[in-house]
């Protein structure tokens, strides 16, 4: 498989994310050893990555869009990597949560389940014990 990713990637020049989305990488076509290793490495990682990234964007615009139909007051208020943190009315926090999780985890069809975790806290630092 990463062979067959960079081989595409020096073919093409780039390299795409489960999604479509093209990660250019000229570094393949360096005349220095050291740049192209660099290049294959971002091969290797752009479409790991780049789907992450993409994962988690289309849940962010799917949550937002839910909350607004839902009537619930919550906001996102930032991404962390793979970790969405909202602020939300304690009245309205389990059916935030489960909203949350159901988006996150039905964002995309992929052959594997997407399994998300969910933590609640008056502050950042109460989810992270």
């Amino acid at each position: 498989f990463m062979s067959g990713v960079v081989a595409e990637a020096r073919r093409t020049g780039y390299t795409t994310t489960v999604f479509g989305r093209r990660r250019y990488l000229p570094e393949l076509a360096s005349g220095n050893f050291r740049v192209r290793q660099t290049g294959e490495r971002m091969a290797l990682n752009a479409p790991i990555q780049g789907s992450a990234a993409d994962l988690i964007k289309m849940a962010m615009i799917r949550l937002d869009e839910r909350l607004g139909e839902l009537g619930l007051a919550g906001r996102q208020l930032l991404q962390i990597h793979d970790e969405l943190v909202l602020e939300v009315p304690l009245d309205e926090v389990a059916r935030t949560v489960d909203l949350t999780r159901t988006v996150m985890e039905g964002v995309a069809e992929l052959k594997v389940r997407l399994r998300v975790d969910t933590a609640t806290g008056r502050t950042l630092a109460d989810t992270k014990s």
